[in-house]
């Protein structure tokens, strides 16, 4: 795709819905000098004034919301990690029939369309969007949570750092606890959170590419609501998902800022604290926004490709100077084992391990439907031409790979480091420190490890100009092509809403908020998933 070609134009054969709605017709369109606005007034209106009106209060009134958040996020995952659970269960059934069944025959942008990205420019932009800062944050530091509380049988909680024994407890035994600890990792980063993607993903490309209509999270709803879906109930639906975006990118850029702030400090002395972790939100919002004026082809490609070399790099390096024999035999053993434990794993009833459920699994799984609207319109700008079953099977397989191979990379060196050469610094460090102090140990820490914040800083950089880009076309009526002082509005909001959660709480604010905006969209997600078969059977199929 090049931001030169109608996206909407279809190739081939396709099933357009017939409706009388215009993208754009609800709009309010502001012309002042060389400034400009293209905005839907209500879905614009509300949820740009709500989020205002939040960062406002919660900044004036950080010392009062702390306690809120903190309860808000225990009562959400404690009381309703079943219904997470249950939810991220759905999703992936229904990718995996729909990719095996007839209709995954179906091409998107029509029968004689064809991809506008090669698959490595593909799988840089989705994989740098979906997983980025989240995999630097949890890369060491969740393997080694669940393998301590697993050799130790312990659950224990203090600050923002928890240790939930994950099935039970494999007590003594280093190399049951190391695989029962990497499989429960790799169960939070392979299929579930993919396949929460892959359905809105393939939602929005179909209801836009094949169907006709607007490039917004309504027009999936078409087969459910009819021409309801441009009222009311479609805004609605559009709220939400900004709403949802918006939190869930802050929940990321505040882990983002808190663990470049950690690399800071351990490389420059700079000091630690919120006043650091808010200077570079500000910073690093200050970059979104040139890649935000430099558009999707040369911002957001480039500055994943640039990424994801940097993030392979480091990744062959620990693989070369670390335990090596160790890592490539465990990403098989760690596959295996994610395998085994799946079905204990995902049962969303009668869990043993309530708090890994609810202390792990059902914040992670509103953290990845906070992050669908994002990640999936994203996606689906991406992935015209592709076939249902390629789409599906490229979108989770791939990525849940890479996610594994990246777990098992960091997560086995870390582990090794403490179990073999008895090196307590990383397990003891604080969340954000424990990559650095795992890079510590190995050749050219200092090295490394500035690559790390890097890479942190770059991946914040495409998760806000991407997400800037998706929460604006939602906002806009779903017009690809808008005013560019409308993304710079939502960068600069994305920024400050995370300084607002980082006041307002750190860790646990920005948890809270992502799970209280996921719980209304995972029913949205839902309803989703079977507009999706129901405009798919409608589609012309390839031979």
């Amino acid at each position: 795709m090049t931001e030169k070609k109608d996206l909407m134009t279809p190739d081939g054969e396709v099933s357009p819905i017939d409706t009388d709605y215009q993208i754009g017709q609800d709009n309010v369109v502001i012309d002042v000098g060389p400034f400009g606005l293209d905005i839907h007034n209500r879905v614009f209106a509300i949820s740009a004034l709500t989020v205002i009106a939040f960062v406002i209060l919660t900044v004036a009134f950080h010392g009062q919301v702390e306690p809120l958040f903190g309860a808000l996020r225990s009562w959400l995952t404690t009381n309703l990690d079943w219904f997470f659970i249950a939810a991220g269960n759905v999703f992936v059934v229904a990718c995996i029939a729909l990719a095996v069944s007839p209709l995954g025959k179906v091409r998107l942008g029509g029968t004689e369309a064809t991809p506008d990205f090669s698959y490595l420019g593909w799988f840089s932009m989705l994989f740098a969007a979906g997983m980025g800062i989240g995999l630097m944050f949890f890369g060491v530091s969740e393997p080694l949570s669940h393998f301590g509380s697993a050799l130790g049988g312990t659950a224990t909680e203090g600050g923002v750092r928890t240790d939930w024994a994950p099935l039970g407890a494999a007590a003594g035994d280093s190399e049951a606890a190391l695989r029962l600890g990497m499989a429960a990792t790799i169960f939070h980063w392979a299929l579930h959170p993919w396949a929460i993607y892959a359905i809105l993903a393939l939602g929005l490309a179909l209801f836009s590419f094949n169907k006709g209509l607007p490039l917004t999270i309504r027009s999936v709803f078409y087969p459910l609501l009819g021409e309801r879906v441009w009222g009311w109930p479609g805004h609605v639906i559009d709220i939400l998902a900004v709403f949802a975006t918006l939190f869930g990118l802050a929940t990321s850029l505040g882990l983002g800022a808190s663990q470049a702030a950690a690399g800071l400090h351990y490389l420059f002395g700079v000091p630690e604290g919120t006043a650091t972790q808010v200077v570079l939100v500000v910073a690093i919002t200050m970059i979104a926004l040139v890649s935000v004026l430099a558009g999707l082809e040369k911002g957001v490609k480039r500055l994943s490709e640039v990424n994801m070399t940097l993030a392979v790099l480091l990744m062959l390096f620990v693989i070369v100077v670390g335990p090596t024999v160790a890592i490539l035999t465990g990403f098989f053993n760690n596959l295996a084992a994610y395998v085994q434990n799946l079905p204990a794993l995902s049962n969303p009833v009668g869990r043993e391990d309530a708090n890994f459920a609810a202390g792990w699994t059902a914040f992670y799984w509103a953290w990845w439907i906070s992050w669908s609207p994002f990640v999936g319109m994203f996606i689906a700008r991406v992935s015209r031409g592709r076939t249902v079953r390629e789409f599906i099977f490229s979108v989770l397989i791939v990525p849940s790979l890479a996610c594994v191979l990246w777990m098992t990379v960091f997560g086995e060196t870390a582990i090794a480091q403490l179990v073999r050469d008895n090196y307590t610094a990383a397990a003891e460090a604080a969340l954000p420190l424990q990559l650095f102090s795992m890079l510590d140990v190995l050749p050219l820490a200092q090295i490394t490890s500035f690559i790390a914040i890097v890479l942190v800083v770059v991946f914040f950089v495409t998760s806000s100009d991407s997400g800037s880009l998706v929460i604006d076309v939602i906002a806009s009526g779903g017009k690809v092509h808008t005013p560019t002082p409308q993304r710079v509005f939502w960068v600069t909001f994305e920024g400050l809403v995370a300084i607002a959660l980082i006041l307002g709480g750190g860790l646990v604010a920005l948890q809270a908020m992502a799970v209280s905006t996921g719980l209304p969209f995972t029913i949205v997600l839902l309803m989703s998933t079977v507009a999706v078969v129901m405009g798919l059977r409608s589609e012309p199929r390839g031979s």
